[in-house]
């Protein structure tokens, strides 16, 4: 009897092995794999949210190529051109300043100091540096005229000055103060290699003088 109720309990032990060993294996099963996004060549396609552009290949534009029927450029304006400044009026009262005895106003002779130079000569050039309005100007060298009437203008003017040995003065006139007082002008020299060796300006009334010195120590 105990013999046989061993073999049973064997039997249920074996049973329970086997079937926890089929629980533990996984199931095997067929993978069936589709075609992805399949494309149905016959389906209308969606026009969907995008942007609808207008042909530029099917609308054709028309190009009016008929010269005569289109207006001519034109250079010139259909008004009548006039010259510039014309309608422009000027106050008869506006002229040369003439400033008063004592005035603050007057501009008397100045020295623009000195500088060296041992070259056969300089050239000695002078600007208006304000406004153009026509400041005249004579210029002295040791007291000889060596020009009578220059117009200072926006360009440089001016002459060539043989040094001697020593002391050489130079002095600049006003003629005048333009339509503008005072006479002003600014003045550069370059020696006999065209380099500029000094360079000033001048305020001064009609009559004064501007007096610079260059020094020529060797002949």
């Amino acid at each position: 009897m105990i013999k046989n109720y061993s073999v049973l309990v064997l039997a249920v032990m074996l049973f329970s092995l086997s079937g926890m060993a089929q629980t533990d294996i996984p199931q095997k099963k067929d993978l069936k794999i589709d075609t992805a996004n399949k494309i149905d060549d016959n389906e209308k396609p969606n026009e969907g949210t995008s942007l609808k552009i207008p042909s530029v290949v099917d609308d054709q534009p028309q190009v009016e190529l008929d010269f005569a029927k289109r207006n001519p450029v034109k250079m010139i304006d259909d008004r009548e051109l006039v010259q510039a400044g014309a309608g422009m009026k000027i106050d008869p009262k506006v002229g040369p300043i003439q400033p008063k005895e004592g005035s603050k106003q007057h501009f008397p002779d100045m020295y623009m100091g000195d500088v060296k130079n041992n070259g056969k000569f300089v050239g000695i050039v002078c600007r208006d540096h304000e406004n153009v309005d026509g400041d005249r100007i004579k210029i002295y060298v040791n007291g000889d005229v060596v020009d009578p009437n220059i117009l200072l203008t926006g360009s440089f003017k001016g002459v060539n000055v043989d040094l001697k040995k020593g002391f050489n003065r130079v002095d600049f006139e006003a003629l005048n103060t333009g339509t503008s007082a005072p006479n002003t002008a600014q003045v550069n020299v370059y020696d006999d290699k065209g380099e500029l060796i000094y360079a000033n300006k001048w305020l001064l009334s009609e009559g004064s003088k501007a007096t610079l010195i260059i020094t020529k120590e060797e002949d």
